[in-house]
């Protein structure tokens, strides 16, 4: 637009100069053809200039009224990018926390397999061991008894039949019955298991971990199969963790996560057990357990603690509760 109406001003300069020395030259009664002619050229010039410039000024307002178009577009193009990179953006965060919660699923349900397969292991060999002790009864009952069929006279009165000693009721003086011989002792009688547990719990609290682990240990032997056991062994583990060691402490724990998972000890040994594999220098080790704690336990005392430990160790932990 500057270009054009430069142009148009020294067109009209121009002009106006033929113009003045045209007339100046000639007398002013006399203003020849020429004249006229060049006066005519010059304004259809100035015409042809001034079409020029409104076809100029015409196609520069579409220019820049398309260039306003492009701008807008080139704003809602952005805008609809920024948008989408953030729907995208959330949906990654979405995809990645379902992801975390399908993995800490499927690590759940395989500790729970391999905890079953534990168990099952343990009640394989429990009932093998009940048959071997059946087996074992069952042969001792066919043996004779010594002193059954009489002595050979090495006790006085043993060849009488009315002699003294002669009767099957009577006792020796030591409290024994004739004929029970002193070589074999008889089998130890199983302690009340209620009491047991209560008496192990009292000497544990007190600080006599040696008679409370004699006391745990006799429930483990005579009641395998029962969920107190479970809670003999937690104590068991507690035993060897107050006096350091970790190795026997865990063995115990992990006696009582494969043994019985539903104990109401389950969630502490979990913990104790992720403690102690930290104590052996068996971070990674240590922190799994806790993880899994937390994932199988969100919403116990012992699952808070586990978070406590992971963030004083400047792990990240998470609060989302697995599906069940």
């Amino acid at each position: 637009m500057h270009k054009s109406s430069s142009l148009r001003q020294r067109l009209l300069a121009v002009t106006a100069l033929i113009l003045l020395f045209g007339s100046a030259a000639m007398p002013a009664h006399a203003v020849s053809k020429e004249t006229v002619e060049l006066q005519t050229q010059v304004q259809q010039l100035l015409d042809a200039v001034q079409r020029l410039q409104s076809t100029l000024d015409a196609r520069m307002g579409v220019l820049e009224h398309l260039a306003q178009q492009s701008a807008d577009q080139a704003t809602q193009v952005t805008a609809a990018m920024t948008a989408l990179q953030q729907k995208i953006n959330s949906q990654n965060d979405s995809a990645s926390a379902k992801l975390d919660a399908v993995s800490g699923q499927t690590q759940t349900l395989n500790d729970s397999v391999d905890e079953l397969k534990a168990r099952i292991t343990k009640l394989d060999k429990t009932v093998q061991d009940l048959q071997t002790q059946l087996q074992a009864m069952q042969a001792a009952q066919a043996q004779p008894q010594p002193g059954a069929a009489g002595q050979s006279g090495t006790e006085p009165g043993a060849s009488g039949s009315g002699g003294p000693g002669s009767g099957s009721g009577s006792a020796l003086p030591n409290g024994t019955t004739p004929g029970t011989g002193t070589g074999q002792a008889p089998a130890q009688q199983a302690p009340p298991l209620q009491e047991t547990l209560q008496a192990g719990e009292r000497d544990y609290n007190a600080g006599r971990y040696q008679v409370a682990q004699g006391e745990f240990q006799d429930i483990v032997h005579f009641y395998p199969l029962d969920d107190v056991a479970g809670t003999a062994q937690f104590y068991l583990g507690e035993i060897a963790y107050q006096q350091k060691d970790y190795q026997t402490a865990i063995s115990n724990y992990n006696a009582v996560l494969e043994g019985f998972s539903g104990n109401a000890k389950a969630a502490a040994a979990q913990l104790h057990k992720g403690f102690a594999l930290i104590a052996m220098d068996k971070r990674e080790e240590g922190e799994h357990e806790l993880r899994s704690l937390i994932q199988r336990h969100p919403q116990t005392p012992e699952a808070r603690a586990a978070r406590a430990k992971l963030t004083a160790m400047g792990v990240k932990t998470t609060t989302t509760a697995p599906a069940r």
